[in-house]
C-alpha cells in the first residue's frame, strides 16, 4: 500500500519507521506506558508539523551561514593572488 507523503513529513520510510519504534520504546521505558504504532505515528506526526519545517530551515539557514563565511575566506585568498 502506498502511503501519502505529507509536506512536512522529511523522513525516509527507514527514518519514519525507526522513529516509530523508538517512540514506543520511549513510552514503554520512560514512561512505563504501551502505545500502538496508530499512537507512535500520531505522535511522530505532531511534532514532525509542529516543528519538523522549522528545524529544516534552520539547517538550511546554518548551511547558507557557513558558506558565507566560506565564500568570504575565498574571496580573500582569491584577492591575495592578484597581481600588484
Amino acid at each position: 500500500m502506498a502511503s501519502i507523503k505529507r509536506k512536512w513529513d522529511l523522513l525516509s520510510e527507514e527514518k519514519r519507521s525507526e522513529s516509530i519504534r523508538e517512540l514506543t520504546s520511549f513510552f514503554k521505558t520512560q514512561r512505563d506506558e504501551e502505545i500502538g504504532m496508530i499512537a507512535a505515528e500520531s505522535i511522530l506526526d505532531h511534532f514532525l508539523q509542529s516543528v519538523g519545517i522549522e528545524l529544516y530551515n534552520k539547517g538550511v539557514e546554518d548551511s547558507i551561514t557557513l558558506l558565507r563565511g566560506r565564500f568570504e575566506t575565498l574571496e580573500l585568498d582569491m584577492d591575495s593572488l592578484l597581481k600588484k
